[in-house]
């Protein structure tokens, strides 16, 4: 099936290519930039009474929006399911796919994609009610976990104990839903799943209090935002768009204090808005890109902080996503 899925994919990129215009231009005669995400997951895509996104991978396609257009706004929302987020994406209907999707080489290399950038480091994890007392992984051995059959957090776990020799109780649980309403009864105690999803599930809990998420993982599932393979172009300003805000953050360079920075004369600072150095002409845009995304998106920390971490109601501790030099796995490359 995937065999025929890449044929597929690299026979519609042939046929379209040809005089084809770029995605670029043709953002700009549309006038905005066409997002698929998710169709609603807490912290990284999540539409409220009114329509309006927000998230993570909402801000992702707000950074390219302004980068384009000097305007954030200027992107329409497509929810999208995961059946049908790849089509969307290789036949043109989105100019980004930027919802939950994680970087394998599967993706990447059988369905003609090319993955930006990493946003967010995921993994599978454990949700755990404090009453057992369990701080580490290592503390779940034999114990009764609710899991769903069939999913890869079921091959995640199954391989993870095997390999640690460890044990478990598989209780078998059908939906997200039905996990809620055990976890609230008590009859689920441990919970597993993608670990950003687990800070979701908590948020949903009569006492989200008395559980906690354990900080370790036992998978790794790095997500970032899709383009299409063929335009070298826009995958460029979406790769940088999501590198600027991350430089961004480890220069000091906040949404509050942008335009005091760009007096600055750190040879760093200038180059990353766009004061010295190639500026924007390496990717077709105007030479304040940079600063335009960071005056109206934010920096990564900023940009976490609201959706994910201290400022949201997920309050997901940055660990993994916390900067390189601050004992984290974010790391941009430089703007030279």
């Amino acid at each position: 099936m995937r065999n025929i899925l890449f044929i597929m994919a690299v026979v519609w990129l042939m046929i379209v290519s040809v005089g084809r215009a770029s995605t670029l231009e043709e953002v700009r005669k549309r006038g905005m930039v066409q997002c698929g995400v998710s169709t609603g997951l807490p912290g990284f895509s999540t539409p409220d009474e009114q329509g309006d996104w927000t998230g993570l991978d909402v801000d992702v396609c707000r950074a390219v929006a302004a980068a384009v257009f000097g305007d954030k706004n200027k992107v329409k929302f497509i929810p999208l399911t995961p059946q049908e987020r790849f089509t969307a994406l290789q036949s043109g209907h989105i100019d980004i796919l930027s919802g939950d999707t994680p970087w394998t080489i599967t993706n990447d290399t059988s369905l003609a994609l090319n993955f930006a950038g990493i946003s967010y480091y995921d993994g599978q994890g454990f949700l755990v009610s404090k009453k057992l007392g369990i701080k580490k992984i290592q503390g779940l051995n034999g114990a009764p976990i609710c899991v769903q059959p069939g999913t890869t957090a079921e091959s995640n776990l199954n391989n993870y104990f095997h390999n640690h020799h460890m044990t478990y109780k598989k209780v078998p649980e059908s939906s997200s839903d039905h996990m809620i309403k055990d976890l609230n009864t008590g009859i689920c105690v441990i919970l597993t799943g993608k670990q950003s999803h687990l800070y979701g599930l908590r948020t949903k809990l009569a006492h989200p209090e008395n559980t906690d998420v354990l900080s370790e993982t036992i998978s790794k599932r790095p997500l970032g935002p899709v383009v299409r393979q063929g335009d070298d172009g826009w995958f460029n300003i979406v790769k940088w768009s999501l590198f600027a805000v991350i430089d961004a953050e480890e220069l000091g360079v906040t949404s509050t204090n942008v335009d005091d920075m760009k007096k600055s004369a750190d040879p760093d600072i200038k180059r990353l808005l766009g004061a010295e150095g190639i500026k924007g002409k390496g990717l077709g845009l105007v030479d304040t890109w940079a600063y335009m995304i960071i005056k109206q998106v934010g920096n990564y920390g900023e940009i976490y902080e609201r959706n994910l971490g201290r400022n949201s109601l997920l309050k997901i501790p940055r660990g993994t996503n916390e900067l390189w030099n601050k004992g984290g796995l974010q790391y941009a490359p430089p703007m030279r």
